[in-house]
C-alpha cells in the first residue's frame, strides 16, 4: 500500500518522495505521447486509422483515448503536425527555376507523394470533413495552397505582369488539380497505379499553367514605340525652302 504524507501542503509518496501532482502530470504526458505515437505508427503502416485501433495500439482504453482527444480529427491534426514540410523548404530543389510550369509540376509531385505516404490519415481527414464541412477551416491543413503560391511566385516578376484576376483564377484551377482528391479519383475510380496517377496529375497541372500563361501573353497589349519629336529649329528649316546661291557678279 502506498503511504502518503504532506510537506508544505504538497502530497508526496512516502516510499519515493515523489510529488504526486507532478507524477500525475507526467503520467498524463506519457499517456498522451503513447496515443500520438500509436496513431503515427498506424498511419505509417498504411493501416486504417480509427479511435479503437489507436487505443489498442497505445495500450489504453478507448474512453481514455477520447479523454485526451475528443475526436479522430483532433488526434490526426496533432499526430501529423510535423510531417508536412514548409513550402519554401519543399520547393528548394527548384528554387533557381523561373518557369512556373516546371515549378508547379515539382510542387504537385511533392504533395502527392506525401499524400501516398500518409494516405490513411489523409483519407480519414477527408472522410470526416466531408460530413462536417464546418470543421474544414480548423482541421484540414490546406497544404496545397502554400505550395501553389510558392510555385507561381515567378509570375509576379514577369514583364508585363500577369493580371491579378488571371493569377487568382489559375490558383483556383490548380487547387482542384493539385489535391489528394484528384489522386484518389485516378487510383480508386480510374484504376491507375499510384505512379501513373501522379504522372497524370502532374501533366494536367503543367498543361493548365502553360495554357494560362500563353493566353495571358497573347492578350497582353503590344507596347508602342515612342513618337520621335523634332526641335523647333529643325521644323522651321524643314518648312523654309532653301534659296539657290546666286553666281558672283562679273566685275567690268
Amino acid at each position: 500500500m502506498r503511504a502518503l504524507f504532506r510537506i508544505g501542503g504538497v502530497s508526496r509518496d512516502h516510499n519515493t518522495g515523489t510529488d504526486l501532482e507532478t507524477g500525475r502530470v507526467n503520467q498524463k504526458r506519457r499517456t498522451q505521447a503513447a496515443i500520438l505515437a500509436a496513431c503515427r505508427q498506424l498511419v505509417e503502416a498504411g493501416a486504417e486509422v480509427n479511435m479503437p485501433a489507436v487505443a489498442t495500439a497505445a495500450l489504453v482504453s478507448e474512453a481514455t483515448a477520447y479523454r485526451y482527444f475528443p475526436d479522430l480529427l483532433s488526434l490526426l491534426r496533432e499526430a501529423m503536425r510535423d510531417v508536412w514540410p514548409e513550402p519554401r523548404a519543399a520547393l528548394q530543389p527548384v528554387a533557381a527555376c523561373t518557369d512556373p510550369a516546371q515549378r508547379i509540376a515539382y510542387a504537385t509531385e511533392v504533395l502527392l507523394r506525401h499524400v501516398l505516404a500518409y494516405q490513411s490519415a489523409v483519407r480519414a481527414t477527408i472522410a470526416a470533413t466531408i460530413t462536417r464541412p464546418q470543421l474544414v477551416a480548423g482541421v484540414r491543413p490546406g497544404y496545397r495552397f502554400g505550395l501553389i503560391d510558392h510555385a507561381l511566385a515567378p509570375l509576379s516578376d514577369r514583364d508585363p505582369p500577369v493580371h491579378p484576376h488571371v493569377l487568382a483564377q489559375l490558383k483556383r484551377d490548380l487547387a482542384v488539380i493539385v489535391s489528394a482528391e484528384a489522386l484518389f479519383t485516378l487510383t480508386d475510380l480510374c484504376g491507375l497505379a499510384p505512379e501513373e496517377a501522379i504522372a497524370s496529375v502532374v501533366h494536367t497541372a503543367q498543361t493548365v499553367t502553360r495554357a494560362t500563361i500563353t493566353a495571358q501573353a497573347a492578350t497582353a497589349p503590344t507596347p508602342t514605340a515612342p513618337k520621335r519629336t523634332r526641335s523647333r529649329a529643325a521644323n522651321a528649316s524643314r518648312r523654309r525652302p532653301t534659296r539657290a546661291a546666286r553666281p558672283p557678279r562679273e566685275q567690268t
